[in-house]
């Protein structure tokens, strides 16, 4: 593959479009589902693929078994539940930590990079946002509804998974490209790449910010048009159209990027979501049953997430090289388990929140809400993203240096042909 330079990138210049777009390919899959072991690993097949294979497999058994009925009932039932899940989280971070670990070894190169680390995110918005939010209660009811529906499309997920991995891992270079053996990784030597590596904690406080502000949203939108604009069935029109603006958002990441810049794109990225919130709250007010009106703040809201969705990938791939211009040593599963965190903790967090201020307003499930709960929701909605994404940019613009310009200097150096950024 012509990789002669000090760098253990795979590619100094372009992917080959097979690798690329059937990388990519993979995460359509893994995002249907929804560390150290990862820098440790030392194999044949590189440290990337072999955790893929295993983390997909028993990942996809697992999640089967999520959604088959043992006819358990009581005590028995809880602990199922509790330990099937765990189970569930813990291999899905086994093959997701190593997948996107994979995008700052491809290549160095800044075009490049933006494309391999933006058709993953596609794909994956395809399925989880618009095949799963846009349109998963229609194709449960199709398969048979109920327990039968929920066990057949889990089954179909899974097997859909494998497929789209097998396909990624099959084309996946699987070179090891470590020149010389390196000490392993130890527990310790963790917070010691944290603390030193400073702008993997800016980008991971940046990326945090914005991913409470859109858990956010997805967590309290139930709950916003069944009590708010009382009519649950408009759910269905904001989810599906702005499912598919995230899709676009993330298919002209790379076209703003080119034209402006990453610093404009992320920009653009924390001042949509804001806008449509506004129209939103303003529609939710005004014209609570505007279908049109509704879906176009949904437009504008995830065409920015999906700007940021490509923004995140690419700031984490870069905070690689970074790392091992700082440290000498790339801490690619470091890196990419924090993103993984990162979702797992917004997500626990935002409905522990949500949960929270709701009960705390008096909120009474299927009945009509008072209007102190209504504001509330409102406000969770709309008003707490709005704070979230412009918190991120504030953190972006004044902590995180990983510019382009600065990047090349990086690049240069750590291929041995550049002097000190």
């Amino acid at each position: 593959m012509g990789n002669n330079s000090k760098s253990s990138v795979v590619y100094q210049g372009k992917i080959p479009g097979r690798v690329k777009y059937t990388f990519a390919f993979g995460a359509l899959g893994k995002d249907l589902i929804y560390g150290m072991i990862v820098d440790n690993t030392r194999s044949r097949f590189g440290k990337f693929v072999p955790w893929l294979v295993i983390g997909t497999l028993i990942n996809a058994f697992v999640f089967v078994t999520v959604f088959t009925d043992f006819h358990l009932t009581g005590v028995k039932l809880c602990v199922f539940a509790t330990v099937v899940y765990i189970l569930w989280g813990m291999t899905y971070t086994i093959m997701d930590i190593p997948y996107w670990s994979v995008i700052p070894n491809l290549t160095s190169d800044p075009q490049e990079r933006e494309k391999v680390s933006v058709l993953p995110r596609i794909f994956a918005s395809i399925g989880q946002s618009l095949i799963i939010a846009g349109f998963g209660v229609q194709i449960i009811k199709g398969l048979g509804g109920d327990y039968t529906g929920y066990h057949r499309f889990a089954l179909i997920i899974a097997a859909t998974f494998i497929f789209t991995m097998a396909v990624c891992v099959i084309n996946l270079p699987k070179i090891q490209h470590d020149v010389e053996e390196k000490d392993k990784m130890k527990f310790k030597d963790l917070f010691t790449v944290i603390k030193k590596n400073d702008q993997l904690r800016w980008a991971v406080l940046l990326i945090l910010l914005y991913n409470v502000a859109i858990q956010a949203i997805m967590g309290v939108a139930t709950y916003y048009f069944s009590y708010v604009c009382n009519n649950a069935g408009m759910l269905s029109a904001f989810m599906i159209s702005a499912s598919v603006a995230e899709v676009v958002g993330l298919l002209i990441f790379p076209k703003v990027t080119k034209v402006l810049s990453r610093k404009k794109a992320f920009l653009m990225a924390c001042v949509l979501p804001p806008i449509g919130l506004i129209l939103l709250l303003i529609v939710g007010i005004a014209c609570p049953n505007n279908i049109a009106l509704t879906a176009v703040a949904g437009v504008i809201v995830k065409t920015g997430t999906g700007l940021e969705l490509g923004c995140a990938t690419v700031f984490l791939a870069d905070v690689v090289d970074y790392g091992e211009y700082v440290l000498g040593t790339r801490n690619e599963g470091v890196v990419f388990s924090l993103q993984t965190l990162i979702v797992k903790l917004t997500a626990a967090f935002t409905s522990l929140a949500i949960g929270f201020v709701l009960e705390l307003t008096g909120y009474v499930p299927n009945a009509v809400q008072s209007l102190a709960t209504q504001n509330s929701i409102r406000v969770l909605m709309c008003i707490v993203p709005t704070i979230g994404v412009i918190l991120a940019y504030i953190v972006y613009k004044n902590k995180y240096k990983l510019s382009d310009e600065f990047m090349k200097k990086v690049v240069a150096k750590i291929n041995g042909s550049g002097e000190e950024a």
